[in-house]
């Protein structure tokens, strides 16, 4: 029980680590945090599609963040790296943040031109597919959920689970809260359906087979060669064992046959010579 309480008191940790730099580090086109432990102190991954906010002027941004998590976290010796995102029109996260930037900024009056941009944004990085909803008092003050959809998406089995990147963001406006969902599908995902044909050359479908059955005739006809003097040797052996054996059988037929012959003959000899002997007997 002690080392389960202590698991689950470090990914607490790690959550919040997380939770907090994501509030610190506000409108960078942050992506993804990952948290590595090393023997000098603890190491914080931050991948954005803005390293230079996260920097800031002269690194005032990182001297602070190191400051708050040690103050906030214990940390011994925390160690900020910063990753840049090539393509950020396949990150979800990145997506969401910049359509909820954009609503906090020009309102909810302009939240259809801002959802086709993200959609535009994401097919032209190559996804295969994007789904972005927006759900909330948009544009009225009656709670409506819009859809913008373009491509092709997943939306059950396990590739919709592990194949698809889903993000949750949320904006304030001054009509209330404003929920943001953007789900891609990126081109690296493997689809079970999906079948990838490859143009066939002369070589491949009629030469690469005629050589491979010309070498399978050679090595099948050279197998023969090489077994055919061991054949040879064995033959007269075989043939003085099977001649050995039929002699064998022969001889012990015949002994078998012969007493019985001679007995059978003998008694139809003597059967015949006694009717006649006593016929001679009775004459006289």
């Amino acid at each position: 029980m002690a080392i389960e309480r202590k698991f689950v008191a470090q990914n607490l940790k790690e959550f919040m680590i997380k939770e907090f730099v994501e509030k610190s580090l506000s409108r960078v086109g942050l992506s993804d945090i990952k948290l590595q432990r090393t023997p000098l102190g603890d190491k914080i991954v931050v991948y954005a599609s803005r390293p230079g906010l996260v920097v800031g002027r002269g690194g005032s941004n990182i001297q602070k963040l190191t400051t708050d998590l040690k103050e906030k976290f214990n940390l011994e010796n925390p160690q900020i790296e910063i990753e840049e995102v090539q393509k950020f029109g396949l990150d979800a996260d990145i997506m969401a943040e910049t359509i909820v930037n954009s609503l906090e900024r020009f309102g909810s009056a302009r939240f259809k031109g801002v959802g086709h941009r993200a959609l535009s944004d994401v097919m032209n990085a190559g996804a295969l597919g994007v789904e972005i909803l927006i759900s909330g008092k948009v544009p009225s003050a009656r709670g409506k959920t819009w859809r913008f959809y373009q491509g092709y998406l997943k939306k059950c089995g396990d590739v919709a689970v592990s194949g698809v990147n889903i993000a949750y963001k949320t904006a304030v406006l001054k009509t209330g809260a404003v929920g943001v969902k953007v789900s891609i599908l990126p081109p690296t995902t493997r689809l079970p359906d999906r079948i990838e044909l490859h143009e066939a050359t002369i070589e491949e479908v009629v030469e690469k087979p005629v050589k491979e059955e010309m070498e399978e005739v050679v090595e099948k006809a050279e197998e023969k060669k090489a077994e055919a003097p061991k054949k040879a040797a064995k033959t007269p052996a075989k043939a003085a064992k099977t001649a050995a054996k039929t002699a064998a059988k022969t001889a012990t037929k015949t002994a078998a046959k012969t007493p019985a012959k001679t007995a059978t003959k003998t008694a139809a000899k003597t059967a015949a010579k006694t009717p006649a002997k006593t016929a001679e007997k009775e004459s006289q």
